[in-house]
């Protein structure tokens, strides 16, 4: 506490509990909106920041209902952990499985996400949904979530959003192999997943611009290679009509990749295969052209807005947008007309 004030006289300036104080400042219970209302005022008079009173310099990262490891979202932690330390704070790991369609009040949160004097904001990456940004609002919890991969609204108190910019990617890319001359383009994904409905957007931009019909195959997974041999399998099997396939990720690309193998397709000589996060294109042969998003500078925003967010609670919540770049890489060229008709070579995915 500073200066000569106390928790005492900021309990009494604000007409509540020494105990309700004490919760607010170490965030250890719930307290009532208009009690911390209260309290935050009197702080104001006082001239009291309640957020230096809780010394702990912590922050939790929470990888929400996805597998573990996953390798765009290691590279967010990386960049997260790495301007942690460069702003000389910690980093708590939990990994949170909870469900999308529950009301945020009946969701059970860890006890680090309940209680300011462990972890003084939240990162939150994965697979996200409203219910659970609110449930951190109600409890007064700070956070900073990765847009792109939330179901719902960001509440309009209380969090921040980073989000990389995929749909302009999509629309870049799909201008990139419209520019090849191919006119027969399909997108590959699953737009019940966030990320993936975001690229089929800019997507169907670049094919309306173009005017073009847009050609879409979805297939229900999370199973992201799954996507991409199960869909692309369907699409292939109408040859013809079919020059180019754009993955909504790299891992669903390689599934189009072995759906392609298996079909004994030349990849680029038949098909042309675009994907998004670029992740796991230098792995596939051809070289996988793709969206380069920068996860690294993701991680290090989840972390500053946190951070800032951390001295002023109440600020509107913020939007910050990472650009995006097209890879060209070998597994995109112009259609041949005759490209069914070559001796074949099979796609491969390294392993």
């Amino acid at each position: 506490m500073t200066g000569k004030a106390t928790l005492r006289q900021l309990a009494d300036t604000a007409g509540v509990s020494l105990s309700t104080v004490s919760r607010l400042v170490n965030g250890s219970a719930p307290v009532k909106r208009e009690l911390e209302e209260r309290v935050r005022e009197a702080a104001q008079k006082l001239d009291i920041d309640l957020e230096e009173t809780n010394r702990t310099r912590t922050v939790a990262f929470v990888f929400s209902n996805r597998e573990m490891l996953h390798s765009f979202h290691s590279r967010i932690l990386l960049g997260a952990q790495a301007q942690c330390a460069h702003r000389g704070w910690d980093m708590l790991f939990l990994n949170f499985e909870y469900p999308a369609k529950v009301q945020w009040n009946d969701l059970i949160l860890p006890p680090i996400l309940r209680r300011r004097d462990v972890a003084r904001a939240v990162l939150l990456v994965g697979a996200n949904s409203e219910n659970l940004l609110m449930a951190l609002v109600e409890c007064g919890m700070p956070f900073t979530v990765l847009g792109n991969n939330l179901v719902g609204e960001l509440p309009d108190r209380g969090g921040d959003a980073v989000y990389s910019d995929d749909i302009q990617g999509s629309y870049e890319m799909t201008r990139y192999l419209l520019g090849l001359q191919h006119k027969n383009i399909w997108y590959l994904g699953n737009s019940q997943l966030p990320w993936l409905s975001r690229c089929l957007m800019g997507y169907r931009k670049a094919m309306a611009e173009a005017e073009l019909q847009p050609l879409i195959s979805e297939v229900d997974s999370a199973n992201e290679q799954e996507i991409g041999y199960l869909g692309a399998k369907s699409i292939l099997s109408n040859k013809g009509s079919v020059s180019a396939i754009f993955a909504g990720t790299d891992h669903i690309a390689a599934g189009v990749f072995k759906a392609a193998a298996d079909l004994g397709l030349r990849i680029p000589e038949d098909l042309s295969v675009a994907g998004c996060n670029d992740t796991y294109g230098e792995m596939l042969q051809p070289r996988l052209t793709s969206i380069h998003e920068f996860p690294e500078q993701l991680g290090k925003q989840l972390v500053d807005l946190s951070l800032s967010r951390i001295q002023q609670l109440d600020m509107p919540p913020r939007r910050i947008t990472i650009p995006t770049e097209v890879i060209k890489r070998e597994s995109c060229q112009p259609p041949f007309p005759t490209r069914h008709e070559a001796p074949v070579v099979t796609a491969s995915v390294l392993t």
